[in-house]
C-alpha cells in the first residue's frame, strides 16, 4: 500500500502509549496531537527560550507537501503563545538521521505563574497542505538533520 499521508510513533516512544491525532468532527481541518509526557512551561521572561512539548510522534506526507502545527484556538486563554507562530514541517523531516522525524510544539507562557500539561493533553493541531514551486525553482539540497537542520 502506497503511504500517502499519516502518523507514526517515533523512535523511543513506542511502549509510551502515544495516541495518533484524530480529527473530531468530520468538517475539521486539523488533527489534535496531545502532549507525550508532563511538561512545565514558566512564565515568560525576556530572553527566555520557548519549552518544547514532545508529541512522540512523526508524520508522513507526499513530495508537494507539508504539514503545518498550530496553536489551539484555546491555546492563548490558557496562555500558551507558539513561539514560531505556525511551524511549518517539509516532507524530508519524516524519519532523518537526527530524530527520525520526532516533531514538538514550541510554545511561550504568557501568564504570572508556570503551566503544566500533562501527558495527554491536547497540544496543538496538523493541517496538511500542498504547496507549488517557481518556474526557476531549482532546489537540490538533502535534509541530513532535524529542527532548524535548513539553515
Amino acid at each position: 500500500m502506497l503511504k500517502t499521508r499519516g502518523f507514526e510513533i517515533a523512535k523511543g516512544y513506542e511502549e509510551k502509549d502515544i495516541h495518533l491525532p484524530e480529527r473530531k468532527t468530520k468538517h475539521s481541518a486539523g488533527y489534535d496531537v496531545e502532549a507525550a509526557e508532563d511538561v512545565t512551561i514558566p512564565p515568560f521572561q525576556k530572553g527566555c527560550k520557548p519549552t518544547l512539548i514532545p508529541t512522540g510522534l512523526k508524520a508522513y506526507c507526499m513530495e508537494d507537501e507539508y504539514f503545518m502545527l498550530i496553536n489551539r484556538s484555546s491555546g492563548p486563554k490558557k496562555g500558551l503563545v507558539m513561539a514560531n507562530s505556525i511551524g511549518i514541517v517539509d516532507a524530508d523531516y519524516y524519519e532523518n538521521e537526527t530524530n527520525d522525524g520526532h516533531f514538538f510544539f514550541q510554545y511561550y507562557n504568557i501568564l504570572d505563574h508556570e503551566i503544566t500539561i500533562k501527558k495527554g493533553d491536547c497540544i496543538g493541531q496538523i493541517i496538511f497542505q500542498k504547496f507549488l514551486i517557481t518556474d526557476q525553482d531549482n532546489a537540490k539540497g538533502i535534509r541530513t538533520g532535524g529542527i532548524g537542520s535548513t539553515d
